[in-house]
């Protein structure tokens, strides 16, 4: 077969260019659509009472949701905004108990 060495020629001038799109897709696209997906299921799995954040920078608890639009009540003045659920950047960490500094500490200082 003569042309057998131009046809394997041929198929190996195009290995690079195939390795190159193997490698982008598992290094750059394969992991970006993994976070994509755990953000949608965080944004989908917001309840009313859940503290979250917006990447606008406001945190606040959920206090009513109707299909994107969620309205949500921060700090103690209980203003209430309403946004969208894309604008989530995610849940806040539920508060651990807190240690409070013992009231006899500033008595050593004298």
């Amino acid at each position: 077969m003569p042309g057998g060495q131009e046809y394997l020629n041929a198929i190996m001038s195009f290995a690079p260019l195939v390795i190159i799109i193997v490698l982008f897709y598992f290094l750059l696209i394969r992991p970006q659509r993994k976070r994509d997906k755990a953000e949608r299921e965080m944004r989908n799995s917001i309840a009313v009472g859940d503290e979250i954040s917006t990447i606008g920078g406001f945190i606040g608890r959920v206090v009513n949701i109707k299909d994107d639009v969620l309205i949500i009540e921060s700090s103690n003045d209980r203003t209430k905004l309403k946004i969208y659920r894309w604008a989530i950047r995610g849940k806040e960490a539920e508060p651990t108990e807190t240690v409070e500094a013992p009231k006899d500490a500033n008595k050593d200082a004298k």
